[in-house]
Parts: C-alpha cells; structure tokens; sequence
C-alpha cells in the first residue's frame, strides 16, 4: 500500500497529503449508502487537482452516442451516471484568508476511513490567517436514512482570529468524462435562509424520449456561530456564519443534508419533502443519527463480518471490498443495481454490467440475504422489454441482455463488446440457477424466471448457425469474456453457456408442467430444436484443453511472465492492435465456463485448463484474480490462490491496476468474498451446501457467517480444524470435507491446513 497509508484491520488511514495523488485518495475514502454516494472529497475549497463527485441511486443521463463511421444497431445513447450537486460545501476564511489545503501549508494531515463505522474524519493543521489552524471533520452517509448526508465541522485557532464559514448546495457540476465541460443539469429553484438553503435541479431535455429526473437537496446548519447573511445565484444556495475566536478557541458547525428525487416524491412536493427533511433530521442531532447510522452498519456487520487472523493485509483488504459493495447497494429497491464504480467514479458509466450476476449475487445472497438477492432478479425481470428491444435491433429473435444499462435498453458504444460479448446473457441465467440451488426456492424460477430463461433461450436459438458440413451449431463473431480478442468464431464458453441456458429452460418447463410451456407459447418443435441445438453444440478442443475460440492455438502461445515488467498493465502501454495478435488474457474465460459449470466437470478437466490458460492470463480485468483464486484453491495451488487473493482485495488499496483515481472497483470487490468463502473454505451449492475449508499458510484463522435457506451459519477455520455453528434456524444436512453431517449445534472438524 502506498507509504502514506497505514494498514489497520477496519480503517483506512491516510497519514499525509499527497497533491498529486489526491485523486487515489478520494476514491478510496468515498462514502455512500445505495441510494447516494460521493468520493472523499475536502469539505472546503480545494484549488489543487481533484475529482469532486456526487452520484445518485438511478440517476443518470443519455449522452449522445458520436461514432465516426454509423452501424446499423448502434445504440442511440450513451448512458451516463452523472454528477450531482455538491452536498458537503463549506467555504472557510480566517482573518479574511481562503482555507485551501492546495495553497495553504499544510503542517499535519491525517484522514481516517471507519469501514466499521461508516464515517469519514479528518484532522489537519495549516498555516493560514496569521497563525495555526487545526480543522477537525466528520461525516456520513447515513446507512439508516437514505436521504440524509451529515458533516461535523470544527475550526481552532491557536491565535485572536475572526472565522466566516459559508456552508452552501451548489449544483453548477459537470462530469469528467463531458464534451467541453457541458452541464447535464437545468437549475430550477432555490432559496436560502439564516439556518440553511436548499436548491432544485432536473436534468436537461435529451431527445431520446428517456425520462428526465429532478433532484432537490436541502440543508440545516446548527453551529455556535452568528447568522451572517444568505447568499443565492442559479443552482446555488449558502447561508453564512461567523465568529471572533480568541486563542486556542474552537467553533463548530454541523451540516445536515437531505436528498430527495422525483424517483420517490412527485415533482411538485420535491423540494418541500427535502426541506421538511433536513429540518426533522435537524431537530433529532448530529449525534443521534450518527448512532443510529453506526447501528444500522454493526447490524450489516454481524452478519457479513469476515475475520482474518495473522494476516491484517488481508483483513483490511476484505473488508474494504465489503465496505464499498454494501455503500453501493443495500438490496432495498428493485430498480437499483451495482454499477461497475459504484458512487466512487463516471468510468464505465452505467449502471448495471454482467458483473453483477458473475461475480455480486452469490455474496449478496449470502450477506443481505435471499430478499436483497431476489430484489436483483427482479431488475431483470422488469426490464426484460429492454432485453426483447435489443434482440430485435440485432435482427434477432428473443432476449438479449444489454452490457450497459439503465433501463434495459444497451447505451455501451463499443461496437466489439456491446455487440460481440453476447455471452453476457448466460451470467442472468446462471443467477436464476444459483438463486434456485441457493435457497431451495423455485417460485421466482418457475414464473417470472421462466420468462427470462425463455427470452434468452430463443436469442441462442436465433443466434446459432448450424455448419452444413459437420452437421454441428456455431456461433460466430463474437468477443469472449476475454476482451483482449474480438470479433472470434465459437469461443468456448460463449458456446458452451448458450447450450447450458437452452438445457435449463428446458429442464425448468419440465418442472413447471406442461401447461406452463403452453401458456409461454413454447412449441414442442421449438423445445425439439433446442435440444438439437444443445446436443449438436461445436466447442473447439485441442492440445488436451477447451480451446478459447477456433484460431487460438495459432497464436504464438508464450506466458504473460515474459511481457517486461515496465510494459504491464498492458492496455495502458500497448496499441490495441498488438493487444489482439497476442495471447495474452485479460481474464478467465474457458475459465469462467469451469467456474460457473464447475459442478459439470471433474478436477482433472479443471487442472489441465487452468495450468493452460492461467500463465497467459494478464488479470487486467478486475474480475479476473477472484475466479482464478478461487480454481487455484481447488485445485490445491494455495500459494497462486494467495497471491490472487491479495491481488482482488486489495486492487484497489494497492492500486494494482494503477487506474484507483478513476474509482474504485465495486462490482469485481464481491471477488474477495468469493475467494474466501468458494475458494479457502471450498463452498459448493449444486448437490446441496458443502464445505471443504482449508486455512492459507499466512494466516492464523478465518471466520465468516453466511445466510443459507434461512438459518444463519459460522465457519471458523484455524490450524488444527474449525467448527461450523447453526446460529439461527432448522437443523440442516451439510458436507463438509466429503462427509455428510446433520448441523444441529456445532460441528468440529479436522484438517484446516493443506
């Protein structure tokens, strides 16, 4: 980690400050709480380079998409998370004199991350105004009010000093990623009084018939400090205070913010919801709500918790990753997803990828439980119209999933990927199956999950060609989860996914009944052709192994060991050109195929396909180092799966990929979890959960909990054994290590060392 970082189990601890690293830092200190978010933006007036973001649950706009050569089914719109008015501005003078830790000296500085907590503090000493100021801050995004952001703010002087704070809403933002600083916002209203102020914006017009949303923000300011007039322009509102310190004197301010969005509240109300807001929030205290924020993350915590002995590396690293990922989503509103930055960056700025499938739902159902789960389902579900719409763009029947969404319909540009990796409708599918293998439940499968399976089952059956010559299916022309090929013909897990979906429609009307195929309109010729298709699928096999895609093995076939140390990450020093032509991996993808079918396949076939690809693999996807610790631990690899391990837990603290500044990376941060939980402790869910735990050689212990078809279970693992606990719920038939047990109370085992 970076030397101006201190590792600590359950914060992240920032001991300097780094002008031209401000960036990294923001990201890694960003706070949210699924409905809104920002990164660790200063408070005040910060004149040096930063990324000043503030990003709401479902908010988002259509840029228009600007190609140079127009495709046929070019989507009409770029999807953007935008940028939202700035929540926590405070102006601060000092005898007359700008507090700017960008131009002021800096004599201390120390910003503390509580992951245990939720909040963000903050002390630093400056010269300015004559003197030695200390500011001391603290905020949160409340994890218990989902509209309510709040700021402690003290100032002490160490000499006679006349303190002006304006606290302030301004809405005047621009994304990063804009065309010359364009605004995506119209201010509407506003106002301010000697208490506070609160402004109203709505997106501007677009003409892609999307819906438009307005957002009003209000605040409260309790403080010791006099009232000192108001201030109001277009999307701006401060009120401000001021008082005459004598030496060693502190002021305080508290700045309680509301959020309200025509996502809840009709426009007409939005502005008076968010006043009478904040003021209620007001009236209840800084430290009241501060407790009942903390309460709402231990309660999170007690049941996500995952302690790590010997290794406090690692312990920080998965619990940053479980930090970010509950802040981005709480699992409480179905039209909510996780986007790839969460409330930490516009990269990648939709909302919703695959990735939420591959790598979110098995921690998400295991942490926030099946509600929180089936709720990301139902997102799905809800926009299956959008997933029809796409098909029919591509001149193809059935559903197609989009890789960038809002609201089902693509709004990704990249030709090679939104059109080419197709493969993204198998990870849908494959959460209907672990959803249903997870909880025992077949309702969603067995209705709204029917429908999707369906839609995506008639894409595959559209999108295949049968090869006259072998009598076999093809799918052609398309991009793998190895985006470091495009454009190839019958990549493995592309076909192998697409005949596995068609499998389990079929497998799943069986259960429904007859009846149920009728009343989807399911033909028995169409289920006929679907079995062909499955049972006449091509998958490219030489060399012993899956072959990623028809012309692989003609590549010169060299491990990523030998790419000089100074050219990696690759994609950041290499043309795209050479990227193609060289067999280099950006991440798993026969391997992804094993890893979701894992149950179809023995450990033979998994060792062989792994000691072929996982060399070659550059792991320049974040999602990549999760699903190959995952395989190494199975395969009994344990130094590979370690070194995986720290590499998907830390990516970010460590900035692995030297891309941290962009923002951080929730959606891949569920691999941590995943690396533990299937990787270490061996955990299975095809034939019923069973547990194989082994303990890493670094550590001393590991203990996690996890919800499972209603009861809650510990797993402790130390150097002799561990134990398993039923803390809640029905005795239940588990294996562990191979053998089958009834866990009642508690179950000991031996053997956590390899």
């Amino acid at each position: 980690m970076d030397s101006r970082f201190k590792t600590h189990p359950w914060q992240v601890i920032e001991t300097t400050l780094d002008p031209q690293d401000m960036r990294f830092s923001e990201s890694l200190l960003s706070l949210g709480n699924g409905y809104m978010g920002l990164r660790g933006n200063l408070e005040e007036d910060y004149s040096g380079d930063s990324h000043r973001g503030t990003y709401l649950g479902g908010v988002w706009f259509p840029d228009k998409t600007r190609v140079g050569w127009w495709k046929i089914g070019y989507p009409e719109y770029f999807g953007k998370a935008i940028n939202a008015m700035n929540l926590i501005g405070l102006h601060v003078k000092v005898n007359g004199q700008r507090l700017d830790a960008g131009k002021n000296q800096v004599l201390s500085f120390r910003r503390v991350l509580d992951m245990q907590k939720g909040t963000l503090s903050r002390e630093m000493r400056v010269n300015i105004g004559g003197g030695e100021v200390t500011v001391r801050a603290l905020r949160f995004v409340s994890m218990n009010q989902k509209n309510l952001l709040a700021i402690r703010y003290e100032v002490a002087c160490d000499f006679p000093a006349r303190l002006e704070i304006e606290a302030y809403l301004d809405g005047n933002v621009h994304n990063e990623d804009s065309n010359y600083e364009e605004t995506f916002w119209d201010q509407l209203d506003g106002g301010a009084d000697p208490e506070g102020g609160w402004i109203l914006a709505r997106t501007k017009q677009n003409p892609f018939g999307t819906p438009r949303f307005a957002v009003a923000g209000a605040f409260r300011v309790e403080t010791d400090m006099s009232p000192a007039g108001t201030r109001r322009d277009a999307g701006f509102s401060a009120a401000g205070f001021v008082k005459d310190l004598k030496a060693g004197e502190t002021a305080a301010l508290e700045k309680i913010v509301a959020v309200t969005t025509d996502r809840d509240y009709p426009m007409a109300s939005l502005t008076a919801q968010a006043r009478e807001l904040a003021q209620s929030l007001a009236v209840r205290g800084f430290e009241h709500l501060l407790e009942d924020h903390e309460a709402a993350w231990r309660k999170k915590w007690d049941l996500a918790d995952v302690e790590i002995l010997g290794n406090v590396s690692a312990q920080q690293g998965i619990r940053f990753n479980l930090f970010h990922l509950f802040s981005t989503y709480t699992g409480e509103d179905a039209r909510l997803n996780i986007g790839p930055k969460g409330f930490t960056g516009e990269k990648y700025g939709g909302a919703t990828y695959w990735d939420t499938e591959a790598y979110c739902f098995p921690v998400i159902l295991a942490t926030l439980g099946q509600a929180a789960a089936l709720q990301l389902l139902r997102y799905r579900h809800q926009q299956l119209p959008g997933a029809y719409h796409n098909a029919r763009q591509q001149g193809l029947p059935g559903a197609l999933y989009p890789m960038v969404t809002f609201n089902g319909i693509e709004c990704h540009n990249e030709w090679e990927i939104t059109f080419e990796e197709i493969h993204r409708n198998g990870a849908i599918a494959h959460a209907i199956w672990y959803y249903t293998a997870y909880t025992g439940d077949e309702s969603y499968l067995l209705n709204e999950g029917l429908e999707v399976l369906l839609g995506i089952a008639r894409f595959w059956a559209g999108r295949v060609h049968e090869n006259t010559k072998t009598g076999l299916y093809m799918i052609h022309g398309v991009t793998g989860p190895n985006e470091y090929e495009n454009n190839v013909n019958n990549n493995w897990y592309t076909n192998r996914i697409a005949a596995w979906c068609l499998d389990f429609l079929l497998e799943a009307l069986e259960g429904a009944g007859n009846g149920k195929a009728g009343e989807l309109g399911v033909t028995d010729s169409e289920r006929a052709r679907m079995r062909d298709i499955s049972a006449r699928m091509y998958y490219p096999e030489d060399m012993g192994v899956f072959i990623q895609h028809d012309t692989f093995p003609d590549k010169e076939l060299i491990p990523a060991s030998l790419i000089p140390r100074e050219e990696r990450p690759i994609n950041q020093h290499w043309s795209w050109d050479r990227i193609l032509r060289s067999c280099f991996i950006k991440q798993g993808d026969v391997l992804q195929g094993l890893y979701f079918l894992g149950h179809l396949y023995d450990r033979e076939t998994k060792r062989r396909n792994f000691d072929f690809y996982e060399p070659m693999t550059v792991h320049e996807s974040s999602l990549s180092p999760c699903l190959h610790s995952i395989m190494a631990s199975e395969l009994g690899c344990r130094e590979k799966a370690m070194e995986l391990y720290l590499r998907t837990a830390r990516l970010d603290l460590d900035n692995v990929n030297r891309d941290t500044a962009d923002g951080l990376h929730v959606t891949s941060m569920a691999g941590a979890w995943l690396a533990i939980a299937q990787g270490f402790a061996g955990m299975r869910i095809a034939d019923g959960l069973s547990l194989s735990p082994r303990l890493p050689e670094t550590w001393e212990g590991y203990a996690f909990s996890f919800s499972y078809r209603g009861r809650i279970i510990r797993l402790d693992v130390n150097i002799t054994g561990g134990s398993l606990r039923l803390l809640k719920g029905e005795p239940l038939v588990i294996k562990v290590n191979g053998k089958e047990t009834m866990l009642e109370g508690s179950y000991q085992f031996l053997g956590g060392k390899p």
